[in-house]
């Protein structure tokens, strides 16, 4: 499809993929024909090492995992499982997490992967459930198997504290765990608790976007797309500054700086391609089978 885009239709500039798997498969074709591309993927690895016509506006995976280590810390918790889909997503999120831990004092006790379609993850939850060291559990994922792991985990009675990545971060999933979603932690942009911010542009600005969109398409605002509206809206500022030139635009993304959207104020410079630093993550909890932000 990129092929056909670049090649016949001859575009100027794509947005997406929205997942990291597939930006990974389109990164070095877009970047070789020149054509600038604003992925809402998340992985670092996206944009490290950077490419110079590729880009992203999703805050990146090794900044969720900071965010999720700090919180644990605060918790007084060390050891961990982990569990991850096996997609891009979940791929590149295990490495950062692996990477990372060690960071932060966190030790990774138990270690699972599971496909992507999995309908049942009873016997992987039993595994990681038989060690005692487990003091927390975190899932890395972006599939309906979110959902599964919360109620597999709530099923057998286990009441550890459960984190989800920042792909949690759309209500359909909490719903879809039902009961068992209450209490998860996990890292996500502002957007999806704009009404419990403090008053000021920020919220002013989140919230005008959320009421516009669910009024629009009739659901619930997610972060994600927040992330396209944030990839059209840099293009068209770029494209503003300096015209239909497709290497002055590039330039033009490459150095913005202080350009706020859903994701939080982008700083994009020639070695960082995401512009985003860790503050554009808050954590987020379920509670009443909403998103509320995570009061220790």
């Amino acid at each position: 499809f990129a092929k056909q885009l670049i090649e016949e239709e001859r575009v100027f500039a794509i947005i997406g993929p929205s997942t990291s798997g597939e930006t990974f498969k389109i990164k070095k074709l877009c970047d070789k024909n020149k054509t600038i591309l604003i992925s809402c993927g998340s992985a670092e690895l996206i944009v490290n090492p950077v490419a110079p016509f590729v880009f992203k506006t999703a805050p990146s995976d090794s900044l969720a995992a900071r965010k999720i280590f700090m919180t644990m810390q605060d918790m007084g918790i060390s050891k961990i499982a982990v569990l991850t889909g096996n997609t891009g997503f979940g791929k590149a999120g295990k490495k950062q997490i692996t990477t990372i831990a060690p960071e932060y004092g966190i030790e990774i006790v138990s270690s699972e992967v599971y496909d992507k379609k999995a309908t049942d993850l009873s016997a992987i939850v039993a595994k990681i459930k038989a060690n005692p060291n487990v003091q927390a559990v975190v899932n890395w994922s972006i599939v309906p198997a979110q959902s599964i792991v919360a109620k597999n985990i709530r099923q057998v009675g286990w009441d550890v504290p459960l984190f989800q990545s920042h792909g949690f971060a759309n209500i359909k999933y909490a719903k879809a765990a039902g009961v068992a979603a209450e209490g998860i932690i996990f890292p996500a942009s502002r957007l999806i608790v704009a009404e419990s911010l403090p008053a000021g542009e920020e919220k002013d600005f989140l919230l005008k976007y959320k009421n516009s969109y669910e009024q629009k398409f009739n659901e619930d605002v997610s972060t994600f797309g927040g992330h396209s509206y944030d990839a059209m809206m840099i293009l068209a500022k770029a494209i503003d500054q300096v015209g239909l030139d497709k290497i002055k635009v590039r330039s033009a993304i490459e150095n913005m700086k202080g350009y706020f959207g859903t994701a939080g104020m982008f700083n994009f410079s020639p070695k960082d391609h995401s512009g985003l630093q860790i503050d554009a993550f808050t954590m987020v909890t379920v509670k009443d089978g909403e998103f509320v932000p995570y009061l220790q």
